[in-house]
This record gives C-alpha cells, structure tokens and sequence, in this order.
C-alpha cells in the first residue's frame, strides 16, 4: 500500500519561512520522535470521545451502507420468513406482506452514497426469506421447485416491494444530488 508523506520536505520549512522560524530551527525530528506539537483540527475532532445519543433516538435515522441495507434485509427476510412457516405454515401472501415495510425501511435507511444498491439487494432479500416459507417436498430439487413456484405466483409483491424501494431511492437520490449543487 502506498504511504503518502504526511510533512512537508525541507525539514518542515515552508518556501519564503526564514530559517530559524520553526521550533526545530532548521533541523528534522528523528522519526521515532514523538514530542506534544501544537494540536491539529483532527487531532482535537478525534479527542472529543464518543458521541452520545439522547435518550429515546437510538433508532431514529440510522444510515446503513450498501452492504448493511443488503444484509438488514436479507436477515429480516430469512427471519420473516421462518415465522411466517411457523406461524402461519408459510401463507405467501403474508410473507408478500410483510416484505413491502422491509423494503421502505431498507430504502429509507440506506445512506446517500449507496442509495442506489438499495432496489438491487431487495429482491435478493426476497429469494433468501423465501426459503424457509417455500414448499418442497423431497429432498434438493423439491425445495428447489418450491423456490421457483413461489417466486412465480409472488411476482406481483416481489415487484412491487422493488419499485417502492427503487422510487423511494430515487427520489432520495435527487433530493441529495439537489443539495450537493446548490452547496457547492
């Protein structure tokens, strides 16, 4: 990996700075010197400690990557899936049901930078969660086939949670391109 220098050259002199106006009057630091120097922007951002959370905001705007959305939904799937199978014997049309909030909230919570990962890992979230819920008898292929039909007959909630998340996003999306332009 490529490790940029952090010091100017020259000793830390600046170009047109007279020779002895730095501490070090013209003279390098050994590299294991490790002296208290005046305290840097970052250095006191980095010094504040944890950043605390009022009561009652823990959940409020959470902001996830665009691996995070994928698995928050993939897991929340798998396990609305598997109660789904054990509650309901594993009725499709409330799995369908219960798939389209879980594609709001991964939209929603998908931060900015990642926005657009967001309608890609929905479906994805879909075929995991119904892998519990679906119908197979007989082995690998069995539940294969139940896999199959059951993306078949639930295409209309596994295209529906998908354009919601994808209209949510994009319309996120705009807003924050929007605010980036009148920023800069």
């Amino acid at each position: 990996m490529e490790q940029h220098r952090t010091r100017p050259p020259n000793g830390g002199r600046r170009r047109g700075a007279p020779q002895g106006s730095l501490p070090s009057q013209g003279r390098r630091r050994p590299v294991g010197d490790r002296r208290p120097g005046p305290a840097s922007p970052r250095a006191l951002r980095q010094d504040r400690g944890p950043r605390t959370v009022p009561p009652g905001q823990g959940l409020r705007n959470p902001r996830l990557t665009g691996l995070g959305g994928g698995l928050f939904c993939t897991v929340v799937m798998f396990l609305l899936g598997a109660v789904d199978r054990f509650l309901f014997g594993g009725s499709l049309p409330v799995y369908g049901m219960l798939f389209l909030p879980v594609c709001v909230l991964t939209a929603l919570w998908v931060r900015e930078g990642d926005l657009l990962t967001a309608p890609v890992v929905v479906p994805i979230g879909f075929v995991v969660g119904l892998l519990p819920v679906a119908d197979g008898s007989g082995g690998l292929l069995g539940r294969l086939m139940g896999l199959v039909t059951g993306l078949a007959t639930q295409a209309g909630w596994l295209y529906g949670g998908t354009l919601a998340a994808g209209a949510i996003a994009l319309v996120r999306r705009v807003r924050w391109v929007r605010r980036r332009r009148s920023r800069g």
